[in-house]
């Protein structure tokens, strides 16, 4: 019934022991600025990059979910912007969500013009067969006739 002393404790020794101790808090700092923090100020650089190229004829989202036409850049926090046909309001820059469309640039040695084809438009691309593209994918393509 005697207790003897646990002389193994004083064996384990505390060298280095704040410093283990304090790797995992710095690991799973690491961890969350490459996985959480960086990944958000890049997002963020982006957004306001967007938003501040904001020009006149640009379709946009604002915050609420209203969708329109910037009519007119007023200053540089506020635009206005066309939400149906003679309603403008006004906006807060910093409100707008997403550019969902920029009109494109006049050509201006064509006078506007483009003869250009779009780029769908490939007719060596559309798909032949009752299945279309899935024949092609799955390897089941045109069959070549063979003499």
């Amino acid at each position: 019934m005697w207790i003897s002393p646990a002389y193994a404790q004083a064996a384990a020794g505390g060298d280095g022991g704040g410093l283990v101790s304090l790797l995992p808090l710095v690991l799973i700092f690491v961890v969350f600025y490459f996985l959480l923090i960086r990944p958000q100020q890049k997002k963020m650089k982006a957004h306001k990059a967007l938003i501040g190229a904001v020009r006149r004829g640009d379709r946009v989202v604002t915050g609420g979910g209203l969708l329109g036409h910037v009519t007119k850049v007023v200053s540089d926090n506020e635009v206005q912007v066309e939400i149906a046909d003679g309603v403008r309001v006004r906006v807060v820059r910093s409100t707008l969500q997403d550019v969902v469309a920029k009109p494109e640039p006049a050509d201006k040695s064509k006078g506007g013009e483009s003869t250009a084809a779009p780029a769908n438009d490939d007719a060596a691309e559309k798909p032949k067969g009752p299945l279309g593209g899935l024949a092609s994918l799955l390897g089941g393509g045109p069959k070549s006739k063979k003499s």
